[in-house]
């Protein structure tokens, strides 16, 4: 497959020239490694030099992430970034991100693929970025109480263990954290992967039961437990792994590609 083929073709199937995005996405191809073409992809949540170096060694010609190489702003290339951007130039290796644009897709997007794991089955649109709906919320066919549901996505996420509920504080950076601030039974479930816990004032809104998250600030425990929702924390990582997995799936399968995961865990 041609490199700039599959470039146009994923940038059209994500719509990456028209998805808002924060300036340092820089959504689309970042890293032209010079090859030509492609026969293997290589598939990571973050452009860190361990992703980078596993996917030259395994010898991938195109490294899709989520996260992507610009998000500390316009530096020289030196040092860190250099570390970085020079095994992609002297390995053929190219490298291509995509951030909202991946975590709001409807087929291969980090929160609905999510969100069907957990069970919960996509109705509508919320959390808004610039105009742009980027979570979905839907029902469970039947309800939950938040230590299930916690466990749900324990198994769903890869995670360890569950921790927090009513009066409780604490938490593991490995497992699913539970802010019980709403209802004892869940049936309404909101998901945005990542850092998704500023939407919890626009979840309460649309009177769901749950907002299910990567991370959240310290006062977001205040904004479930005030406004009266259950927040859940499963890792920033750990909930954006599902999107980068299906796009690779995705193009692989279309475009007659190899491709592979490469896992890297922050534990955050």
């Amino acid at each position: 497959m041609k490199l700039e083929s599959l470039i146009q073709y994923m940038d059209a199937y994500l719509g990456v020239p028209s998805h808002p995005d924060y300036p340092n996405a820089l959504n689309g191809l970042q890293v032209d490694g010079g090859r030509e073409r492609v026969t293997r992809i290589a598939a990571a949540v973050d452009a860190s030099k361990a992703a980078i170096d596993a996917a030259v060694a395994s010898g991938a010609d195109l490294l899709l992430v989520h996260h992507g190489l610009f998000w500390d702003g316009l530096k020289p290339l030196t040092g860190r970034r250099m570390r970085r951007v020079r095994p992609l130039v002297e390995h053929g290796l190219s490298l291509y991100s995509a951030h909202l644009p991946l975590d709001s897709h409807a087929e291969v997007g980090n929160c609905v693929l999510m969100a069907r794991a957990l069970g919960v089955e996509p109705e509508a649109r919320f959390a808004l970025h610039e105009g742009t709906p980027i979570g979905w919320w839907g029902r469970l066919a039947q309800p939950l109480d938040p230590q299930a549901l916690g466990r749900r996505m324990v198994a769903a996420l890869g995670q360890e263990g569950v921790s927090g509920g009513p009066l409780t504080y604490g938490g593991d950076a490995r497992g699913v954290h539970i802010i019980a601030g709403g209802p004892a039974r869940i049936e309404r479930v909101g998901v945005v992967t990542g850092s998704g816990a500023s939407f919890v004032a626009e979840a309460v809104d649309l009177d769901l039961d749950a907002l299910v998250t990567g991370e959240g600030a310290h006062h977001n425990h205040f904004d479930a437990t005030e406004l009266g929702i259950n927040l859940f924390l499963g890792g920033h990582y750990a909930s954006e792994t599902f999107g980068v997995k299906a796009l690779a799936a995705h193009v692989a399968d279309r475009f007659s590609l190899e491709w592979l995961f490469l896992d890297l865990p922050t534990g955050l």
